[in-house]
C-alpha cells in the first residue's frame, strides 16, 4: 500500500510495535525511556538517583507497563503505565493523589462516587526525544533526531506514538477492570486526543509536577466509544496485541 493511502493503524504498524511489558527485560527498556526523558533531557528527577540508568519509583511493582519500540531499529521510543488505586500497603493512594492532592477538585471527585477497586491512574508516559522531533530542528518538543536514519514516511508517524501510548494503556484499563481512568497530563495531550475524539473531563486545576500539568479523568467505555474511526481501528490493533501478551504474562507468572 503506498504511503498516501496507508490508514494511520497500517502505517504506524509498519513502524513500530505496542507490547505488553510482561518480562524483566521489557521492563529494563522501560525505566531506560524514562530515564531518559525525565532524567537526562528534562530534569525532571534527578540523575544521581537512578546510577543504573533506569527510573522507577515505589508504585511499578505494582503497575502495568507497555513499551512501544521503532520496528527498523529495535530502539524504545515511548511507554506507560497503569497504576491501580489501592495497589498495595503504602500504596492506597494514586500517585497525583500523593503529589498533587492540593490541585485536585475534591467535589467532583465525590460525585463521580467511584468504587476504588475501578480505578487507576495513567502515568509516566514518556516519548524518546529522538521520536519527538522532526527533522531540522534542535530542542522544541519536536525538535532533532539525534542520528536516526528515518524516512519521511516514519516522521510522519512520530506524533502518533503518544497516542499509541494512550491507546496500549486503556488497553490494559479493560484487562485489568480499572476503567475508571485518572491522569496528570501537559496541556498538548489533551488537546491531541480530542481531535481523535478522546474528551477528557478536567479533575483538578494545574499544578507544576513534572512540567505544568492538570488532573484528567475520563472511563474508558466512553474514550473507546467516542474515538474517531481511523483511531478505532489502531486502538483495536493495539488491543488485540496487548491482550494476547496479557493472558501470556499472567500465566508465566503464575
Amino acid at each position: 500500500m503506498s504511503e498516501g493511502t496507508a490508514s494511520p493503524c497500517e502505517a504506524f504498524n509498519t513502524w513500530f510495535s505496542v507490547d505488553f511489558a510482561s518480562s524483566a527485560e521489557l521492563c529494563k527498556r522501560v525505566y531506560e525511556v524514562r530515564y531518559r526523558v525525565y532524567c537526562e533531557e528534562f530534569g525532571y528527577e534527578e540523575r544521581a538517583a537512578f546510577p543504573d540508568g533506569q527510573e522507577r519509583d515505589k508504585y511499578d511493582a505494582a503497575s502495568l507497563h507497555c513499551l512501544i519500540t521503532h520496528r527498523p531499529t529495535g530502539r524504545p521510543a515511548g511507554c506507560v503505565r497503569l497504576v491501580p488505586a489501592n495497589a498495595g500497603a503504602g500504596l492506597e493512594l494514586l500517585p497525583l493523589e500523593a503529589h498533587c492532592g492540593p490541585s485536585l477538585d475534591h467535589a467532583f471527585l465525590d460525585s463521580l462516587n467511584l468504587d476504588r477497586s475501578t480505578v487507576c491512574e495513567i502515568s509516566r508516559l514518556a516519548v524518546d526525544g529522538q521520536f519527538r522531533r522532526r527533522p531540522g530542528e534542535s530542542s522544541t518538543r519536536y525538535g532533532q533526531l539525534g542520528g536516526l536514519d528515518v524516512s519521511r514516511q516514519e516522521v510522519r508517524t512520530f506524533p502518533l506514538i503518544s497516542v499509541a501510548a494512550f491507546l496500549a494503556a486503556t488497553a490494559l484499563t479493560e484487562l485489568a477492570g480499572r476503567t475508571n481512568v485518572f491522569a496528570m497530563m501537559e496541556p498538548f495531550l489533551p488537546r491531541l486526543l480530542e481531535r481523535s475524539g478522546i474528551r477528557f473531563q478536567r479533575a483538578g486545576a494545574d499544578t507544576d509536577y513534572h512540567g505544568i500539568r492538570a488532573p484528567y479523568f475520563v472511563r474508558t467505555q466512553d474514550a473507546v466509544a467516542n474515538m474517531r474511526p481511523e483511531l478505532t481501528e489502531l486502538y483495536q490493533s493495539i488491543n488485540t496485541r496487548i491482550r494476547s501478551q496479557f493472558g501470556q504474562g499472567l500465566r508465566a507468572a503464575s
